[in-house]
C-alpha cells in the first residue's frame, strides 16, 4: 500500500501542537476571549492554566505517538480487510479533530463552550468507532457510545441554565465565585457529575467502554489514555470547585469511584481477549481519579492529576502493544499467546515497564501516582486507606496477568515481524515512564499546577523515594503481597471475576440499556404507525405533546397574578364578536360534512380575523389575508368541482368502523384539539397579560431601513434585510408552478 502522508502529517500536526502547549505552559500560559452571544454572557473564552497544560500536552503528545504508530498498524489493517487506501480519509480527518477537540475542551471557560467541545468529542468517537462499518459490532458499539455519552451531556447542559437561570452566566470561573451552597448548587451539581461519570465509563455507565474496543488499536489507545475517557475527568477537575459545593455530590463521587474500581478491576482479571483486559483496566483506573475527587482536598487533586498523566502515558503503550501482538501473530486472546517474550524482547521489556508504572512498582512513574494516592487516602480516613489497597491490588493483579500470558510461558503462536511504527511508540512511552520514575520532579509540577485549578487552592507535590516505615511505604508493601497471593491463585480470582460476570448478565446496567433500547424502538414503532394512520393523527402527533409540554411548564412555573383581564372599550366591541364568529366557523368547518360547504365555513375565518386586523390597525396584513383567503377560496372550489362525485370503487369496500370505535375516535379527536386549543390560548394570555420588556428587532429593523435606500419597512425586510429567506421562497414557488404547469400540460389535472 503507498505511504500514509495523512498519518505522518496528522503526527506532525500533534507534535507541534505538543511543543506550542509546552512553550505555552513553561511561559506563563494566557487567556483568550471575545463575545460570542453578548446577550446570553456567553464568550469564546479560553484559559491556558495547569490543567489546561496537563490535557492538552497529554492530547498531542500521547496523540503524535498514538498517530506514528497508526501510519503502520492502518495500512495493515486496511489490507487484510482488502479496503482500499482512500478508507485513510474516513479516518485521520477524525483523530485529528479528537485532538483539536480535547484542546479546546481543556481550555474553554465557558460552560456552553465545555458543553460544545464535550459533545464533538462524541461525534468523533462515534465515527472512529464505528471505522469498520462493515462490521455490526462496530456499529452497534458506535452507536452505544454515542447514545450513552451525548445523552448523559444533556444533563450538563440542563446544569448549565440551571446555574444561568440563577447566577446570570455561564463563565466558569465567575460561577466559581458567586455560587453557593444549596439546592440549586445540588442539582447543578449532581448532573455535570452524571455527565462526566458516563463520559468516563463509570459504573454504572461503563458498560459501553469495553464494547467500544471494536474500533482499531490506534482509536483505542487514544481514546482510553488521552481523549475520550480523559474528557470525563477532564471536566470533572474544571468544575470540582463548584461541584465540592456539595457534601452530597462528592459522597457520590466517592462511592461511583470505588464501584468503578472493583467492578472494572474485578471483570480485567477473567478477560481473555487483550483489549477488553485494558478496556476494563480503564474503568477501573478512572475510579481511582473519581475516588480522588470524591476524598476532596489539595493532596487528592494533585494525586489525580498525576495519576491522570502517568496512566494515560502507561495504558496508551499497552494498548499498543496489544494492536502489535495481534498484529504479529494474528491472535487477540491471552489463551492463545504466551512466550513471545523469547521472540520480541524490544516489546516485551518495553510493555514490561508500562506494565509496572501502571501497576505502581518502583523507577517507573506509576510508583508516585501510587504513593500520592495512598497518601490522599490515608489522610481521608480508615476506610479509604483499605479501599486504596483494594483498588491497588486489583491492578497489579490483573495488569501482572496480562503481561505474564502474553510474554512468559510456552509459545502458542509464531509472531511475524512488525514494523518500527508498531513498535517504537511503546519502547517511548516505556522511556518517559521510567524517566518520570526516576525524576517525578519532571511531571509533579505540571500535576501540581493541575491540580491547584481543581483546588481552587495552590497545591505542592513533593514524590520521592523514602526507605521507611511510613503508611504509604506499608500500604505499597501490603498490595505487593496480597497480589503475589491473588497471581498465585488462579483459582479464586477466576471463580470472583465468573461470578461478578455472570451477576453482571443477569442484572447488568448493559441488560437494562438493552432492554431500555428495545421498548423504546416498539414504543416508537408503535407511535409512528398510530401517526402515519390519517391526516388528523399526523395533526394530533404535533399538537398534542406539544400542548402536554406547555402544561408541564405552567405546573412547575408560578402563574400568579401573571393573567390580567382588561376592560372592554371602544373596538373591542366589534372585535369580539368577530372572534366569536371564528369560534362558531371554525367549528362549523369540523362538523359539515359537504366540501364546498366546509370551504365557505373556513374562509368565514379567514375572512373575519382579516376584519379583526383592520380594527386593531394593520390594514396591510388584512388585505393580504384578504386576498390570501379569496384565492384560497377559489382554488378550492375549483379544485373540487373537477373531483368526481363518487369515489371510483377498486376493490371491496372497507365496512364502517363499529359504532363503539367512531365514538372513541371522535372524542379523540376533541381531545387533541381541546389540548392544543387551551395550551395556545392559556400561551398568549399569558404573553399578551405581561408582554416582555426586552427590545426586539423591530428598533433595528426601522433604524436601518434608510440605510437600505427604502421607505417602506415591510418591503426592505422583505427584499434586503432578509433578501436570501425571500429568494428561497420565490424559488420553491418557481418549482411548484413548474410542476402544476408540467401536469396541466399532459392533462393529468383536466
Amino acid at each position: 500500500m503507498p505511504a500514509d502522508w495523512q498519518g505522518w502529517a496528522s503526527a506532525a500536526l500533534a507534535l507541534i501542537g505538543f511543543v506550542l502547549c509546552l512553550w505555552m505552559w513553561l511561559n506563563g500560559g494566557g487567556e483568550f476571549t471575545v463575545p460570542w452571544v453578548p446577550s446570553l454572557d456567553l464568550h469564546l473564552s479560553f484559559s491556558f492554566d495547569g490543567l489546561a497544560a496537563l490535557y492538552s500536552m497529554l492530547a498531542c503528545g500521547i496523540g503524535a505517538l498514538v498517530f506514528w504508530y497508526g501510519t503502520g498498524y492502518l495500512s495493515l489493517h486496511l489490507a487484510h480487510e482488502d479496503r482500499p487506501a482512500r478508507e485513510r480519509w474516513r479516518f485521520w480527518p477524525w483523530m485529528v479533530l479528537f485532538a483539536v477537540s480535547m484542546v479546546g475542551l481543556a481550555t474553554a471557560q465557558d460552560l456552553v463552550l465545555l458543553f460544545v467541545f464535550f459533545d464533538i468529542t462524541a461525534i468523533c468517537s462515534y465515527f472512529l468507532i464505528g471505522f469498520d462499518r462493515s462490521e455490526q459490532k462496530a456499529r452497534r458499539a458506535a452507536l452505544m457510545a454515542l447514545v450513552i455519552t451525548v445523552a448523559s451531556a444533556v444533563a450538563m447542559l440542563i446544569a448549565a441554565v440551571l446555574l444561568y437561570a440563577t447566577h446570570g452566566t455561564f463563565s466558569i470561573p465567575v460561577l466559581l465565585e458567586r455560587v453557593e451552597p444549596g439546592t440549586t448548587t445540588t442539582v447543578a451539581a449532581a448532573l455535570l457529575a452524571v455527565a462526566v461519570l458516563a463520559k468516563s465509563a463509570q459504573v454504572p455507565l461503563h458498560f459501553w467502554l469495553p464494547k467500544a474496543m471494536a474500533a482499531p488499536t490506534p482509536v483505542s489507545a487514544y481514546l482510553h489514555s488521552a481523549a475520550m475517557v480523559a474528557a470525563g475527568v477532564l471536566v470533572l477537575g474544571r468544575v470540582h470547585p463548584l461541584l465540592a459545593r456539595s457534601d452530597a455530590v462528592l459522597t457520590g463521587l466517592l462511592v461511583v469511584g470505588v464501584a468503578s474500581i472493583v467492578v472494572g478491576g474485578v471483570l480485567a482479571l477473567g478477560q481473555d481477549v487483550l483489549k477488553q483486559v485494558l478496556a476494563y483496566s480503564t474503568i477501573s483506573q478512572y475510579g481511582y481519579v473519581v475516588m480522588l475527587y470524591g476524598i476532596g482536598g489539595g493532596a487528592a487533586a494533585g494525586a489525580a492529576a498525576f495519576y491522570v498523566l502517568a496512566h494515560g502515558v502507561a495504558k496508551s503503550a499497552l494498548f499498543m502493544t496489544a494492536g502489535a501482538v495481534t498484529m504479529a501473530t494474528g491472535e487477540d486472546r491471552l489463551s492463545r499467546l504466551g512466550g513471545l517474550g523469547r521472540r520480541q524482547p524490544v516489546l516485551a521489556a518495553a510493555a514490561g515497564i508500562a506494565a509496572a508504572s501502571l501497576a505502581g512498582l518502583p523507577l517507573t512513574a506509576g510508583f508516585f501516582k501510587d504513593e500520592l494516592f495512598f497518601d490522599a487516602a490515608g489522610a481521608a480516613g480508615a476506610v479509604p486507606t483499605a479501599l486504596a489497597v483494594l483498588a491497588a491490588v486489583l491492578t497489579l493483579t490483573y495488569i501482572g496477568r496480562f503481561w505474564m500470558m502474553l510474554f512468559l510461558g510456552p509459545t502458542r503462536a509464531q509472531p511475524r515481524a512488525v514494523s518500527v511504527a508498531l513498535t517504537a511508540p511503546v519502547v517511548v512511552l516505556a522511556a518517559v515512564s521510567v524517566a518520570g520514575g526516576l525524576a517525578p520532579q519532571l511531571a509533579s509540577g505540571l500535576a501540581a499546577d493541575a491540580g491547584s485549578v481543581t483546588n481552587a487552592a495552590p497545591v505542592h507535590l513533593s514524590p520521592a523515594y523514602h526507605l521507611d516505615a511510613r503508611p504509604a511505604n506499608l500500604m505499597a508493601l501490603s498490595v505487593w503481597a496480597l497480589a503475589a497471593v491473588l497471581i498465585a491463585t488462579p483459582r479464586v480470582r477466576d471463580r470472583l471475576a465468573r461470578a461478578l460476570a455472570r451477576a453482571g448478565e443477569r442484572a447488568g446496567s448493559l441488560r437494562i440499556y438493552t432492554r431500555s433500547l428495545r421498548a423504546l424502538g416498539r414504543i416508537s414503532a408503535a407511535i409512528h404507525d398510530m401517526e402515519v394512520r390519517d391526516l388528523r393523527s399526523s395533526v394530533a402527533a404535533v399538537l398534542v405533546p406539544a400542548g402536554v409540554l406547555t402544561a408541564l411548564a405552567f405546573a412547575v412555573t408560578p402563574t400568579a397574578g401573571e393573567y390580567a383581564v382588561g376592560a372592554v372599550r371602544g373596538s373591542d366591541w366589534l372585535i369580539l364578536p368577530l372572534l366569536g364568529l371564528v369560534a362558531i366557523a371554525t367549528l362549523a368547518t369540523a362538523r359539515i360534512g359537504t366540501r364546498v360547504g366546509m370551504v365557505l365555513a373556513l374562509s368565514v375565518v379567514g375572512f373575519a380575523l382579516a376584519a379583526v386586523y383592520a380594527l386593531v390597525a394593520a390594514p396591510d396584513i388584512a388585505l393580504v389575508a384578504v386576498l390570501v383567503e379569496t384565492m384560497i377560496t377559489l382554488v378550492f372550489i375549483a379544485a373540487f368541482n373537477r373531483l368526481p362525485k363518487r369515489v371510483p370503487s377498486s376493490g371491496p369496500i372497507d365496512p364502517a368502523p363499529p359504532k363503539r370505535a367512531e365514538r372513541i375516535r371522535q372524542w379523540r379527536n376533541v381531545i387533541a384539539g381541546g389540548v392544543a386549543g387551551i395550551a395556545a390560548f392559556v400561551s398568549i394570555w399569558g404573553f399578551l397579560s405581561a408582554p416582555t420588556q426586552m427590545s426586539g428587532v423591530a428598533e433595528e429593523y426601522i433604524r436601518r431601513t434608510p440605510s437600505a435606500h427604502g421607505e417602506d419597512v415591510v418591503t426592505v425586510i422583505i427584499t434586503d434585510f432578509r433578501g436570501l429567506d425571500t429568494l428561497g421562497e420565490i424559488t420553491v414557488l418557481l418549482v411548484a408552478v413548474v410542476g402544476v404547469a408540467t401536469l396541466l400540460r399532459r392533462g393529468r389535472l383536466w
